[in-house]
């Protein structure tokens, strides 16, 4: 069985992951996760609660900055995606040098490892806030200039950087994977798709920042994790990056519209100025992944928010 090495594998996207690739029965997968406390960790154990009892899984609460761990744990000849990081721009800017230490120290930590293990493939989770404030939309991955304004966007952009110097000095085929706002089932609480659906559910005031004229490329969580499926198994170059979104920028206000719509309910709302560190409008050119990794977004806004309400309402429903 090949086998898959897994960061952030407690997480939204890392928990979703993992239980993709069990139950397509040809992997053994080993996951990690340091259960960072940026939200409950009891909600990461949920996450994980399906996969611990399956044999081909292996996981260890390991730390990405613990380069010793790190070597004790890593199955040699692996592939390797690295979907762990500290998350959320506007805490990057409250302490940058955490968020440099853990995404950009750890990054450099799990590249070394993984060439020292003689693993030759590395997918690496990327931000779509690496563009930043760039003026040319849509984004494409050939873009040379990026201009990132959080200290999180710039870690990404590192972790791109180091990628290029292993693919050139050890031929490990480094591929980074820019999501746009990934949303579905088990998403952050921190985001807003789940902020604002909690507010709704419980009759609260939900926050936008400006007047909700704000774009984001939605993604949903089944799409990305195909796509990271196909990044493990490309065989281009050696170093490559692809935008993992859906084409389709939606303002603030049209994602309330679309959330009273499912829930056939009304937002109260509440406005406040606008956010540094948030950039005005993110935007897929998605034609590169397309082409390479045969990605076709299939879910649509409405299907995602449909989906998560019903599994935030079965959530609820289990406490």
């Amino acid at each position: 069985m090949q086998k898959v090495l897994v960061t952030g594998a407690a997480g939204f996207i890392g928990s979703r992951f993992c239980k993709f690739l069990l139950e397509l029965g040809t992997y053994q997968v080993f996951g990690l996760d340091n259960f960072d406390p940026f939200y409950a960790e009891t909600t990461k154990r949920q996450n994980l609660n399906p996969l611990i009892s399956n044999p081909f899984f292996r996981f260890e609460t390991i730390d990405i900055v613990d380069y010793d761990k790190l070597m004790a744990f890593f199955p040699d000849n692996a592939i390797v995606v690295h979907l762990a990081a500290k998350a959320g721009v506007r805490p990057s800017i409250d302490n940058p040098m955490l968020y440099q230490d853990v995404n950009v120290r750890g990054t450099q930590n799990m590249l070394d490892v993984a060439h020292k293990k003689n693993c030759k493939q590395f997918v690496f989770a990327s931000s779509s806030s690496v563009y930043g404030v760039s003026p040319q939309t849509p984004w494409r991955e050939q873009d040379s200039v990026l201009m990132p304004i959080s200290p999180y966007a710039a870690t990404k952009v590192a972790g791109e950087l180091l990628g290029h110097v292993y693919a050139h000095l050890y031929e490990m085929r480094f591929l980074a994977l820019r999501f746009f706002t990934v949303i579905g089932p088990g998403q952050r609480p921190d985001l807003a798709v789940h902020k604002f659906i909690k507010a709704i559910i419980h009759d609260e005031e939900l926050t936008l920042y400006g007047q909700g004229n704000t774009q984001r490329d939605y993604t949903y969580v089944d799409d990305v994790v195909a796509a990271i499926h196909a990044a493990m198994h490309y065989q281009g170059s050696m170093y490559e990056i692809f935008n993992i979104g859906n084409n389709q920028p939606v303002t603030l206000r049209e994602l309330v519209r679309t959330i009273e719509k499912v829930m056939n309910k009304k937002a109260k709302i509440k406005h406040l100025p606008e956010q540094p560190g948030d950039v005005p409008i993110t935007f897929a050119d998605i034609n590169k992944a397309q082409k390479a990794l045969n990605y076709h977004p299939k879910t649509s806004l409405e299907a995602g928010i449909e989906a998560f309400v019903n599994w935030h309402l079965t959530q609820m429903a289990e406490r």
